[in-house]
């Protein structure tokens, strides 16, 4: 289906043509696969043109006839979908409309008056709002199914009726996610007047062991392993590498990773600036090797539009997510041969490093960007030596 890079659009979309190659080229898409995405801005075309339409009125239901149009004379469903990168570019400018988020029914408004408390009043992060919304979803549907949506009688008897149910499902982390996202819409509900009682309190605490065992952090072997796996002749080996010292080197969370800008980083003064939770601003010494390897990873950088300092290597290209973090440490286990570990385990590993070395826990606290030291106390515990003086003597055992 590919062609030359002369390939021309006829048809009422043909003067959009120049813009959307120069949207194609800085969303990273290479010359071929450019000339594929014409091709298909062609094809577009040609349909409006045929059923006589404006660019106006490619709305969701004009495309759908557009595919199946194209299924019909034997495309594949690959090619029958092949319009939908040039209406997103034709809504992105203001040509093609842009539909409108259904909020149908008493759930749906509720939920979108929820995420904009969560957005304006609380300040939480996108990735937070999604988990709490995903939670309240489902409160709210299962209440709605079995006695309408009527909040007025909520009682703590139905709340914990629900965290019966939904709870033994999941994981420890799933259940806490649970009654985390409960307890918030909760909360928003009796601030805004929907229950009488702040039943936010018969939301009980998960069972939480974490503090029972040794935090994980990677010893120095796995660690090079993990740095070695990633091919630094290539852009894509430089970007992980540079991502997986951040990590190891300062403990910085994935999150913390993902939004880094090259507006973050003062090279004069040696310092980064990380954006935390709760809108948290911290600046960090940069390590020289760290240093050293954003620098090796931003002379390859892709040159688009965009301030992020970590960007994602297929097209389109954009702001790697934090989602694409995580996986940088998933791929790198798998090359380096070792057992899948988590992005949080590197932060593990910069702390208990700190702590070998002689770190004191408020400084560590200081790097780790904790608000309570007793976050950072937990990690006391790795230093087995201390604490070995401290353990009692096993009655009966050998003096």
């Amino acid at each position: 289906m590919g062609g030359s890079s002369a390939r021309r659009v006829s048809g009422p979309l043909a003067s959009w043509e120049a813009a959307y190659r120069s949207w194609l080229v800085a969303r990273g898409y290479s010359a071929p696969t450019v000339s594929d995405r014409i091709w298909q801005l062609d094809g577009l075309s040609r349909w409006v043109e045929s059923e006589q339409l404006a660019v106006c009125e490619l709305t969701p239901e004009r495309l759908a006839q557009f595919e199946a149009a194209r299924l019909a004379a034997g495309y594949s469903t690959r090619w029958a979908r092949c319009a939908r990168l040039p209406v997103r570019f034709l809504r992105e400018v203001g040509v093609a409309p842009v539909p409108e988020r259904a909020v149908d029914g008493p759930v749906e408004q509720l939920l979108a008056h929820y995420r904009g408390y969560l957005v304006c009043e609380r300040g939480l992060a996108q990735s937070t709002i999604e988990t709490y919304g995903r939670v309240a979803r489902l409160f709210l549907s299962e209440r709605a199914q079995r006695n309408g949506l009527t909040l007025e009688g909520l009682t703590a008897g139905e709340v914990s009726g629900f965290l019966a149910r939904e709870c033994p499902k999941r994981s420890v982390a799933g259940a806490r996610d649970v009654v985390n996202g409960l307890r918030q819409l909760l909360r928003y509900l009796h601030v805004a007047g929907l229950i009488s009682a702040p039943l936010r309190w018969a939301v009980p605490a998960v069972a939480d062991l974490r503090d029972r065992s040794l935090p994980r952090g990677l010893d120095a072997a796995t660690v090079a392993r993990l740095l070695a796996s990633c091919d630094r002749r290539r852009t894509i080996g430089r970007r992980d590498y540079a991502v997986l010292l951040l990590m190891v080197r300062l403990g910085l969370r994935a999150g913390e990773v993902a939004t880094l800008s090259l507006d973050d980083l003062d090279w004069r003064g040696g310092l980064l600036l990380v954006r935390g939770k709760g809108g948290r601003y911290d600046e960090l010494p940069l390590p020289v090797d760290a240093g050293r390897a954003l620098v090796s990873y931003l002379r390859r950088r892709p040159k688009i539009d965009s301030r992020a300092v970590f960007l994602r290597m297929r097209a389109p290209a954009g702001p790697l997510p934090q989602s694409g973090v995580v996986h940088v440490v998933s791929r790198a286990c798998i090359r380096a041969g070792l057992a899948r570990v988590g992005a949080h385990r590197l932060r593990h590993t910069a702390a208990t490093n700190m702590l070998r070395a002689g770190a004191s826990l408020p400084e560590i606290a200081q790097v780790l960007r904790h608000s309570d030291l007793k976050t950072t106390a937990t990690y006391a515990k790795v230093d087995r030596k201390r604490l070995r003086p401290l353990a009692m003597p096993w009655p009966g055992g050998r003096s």
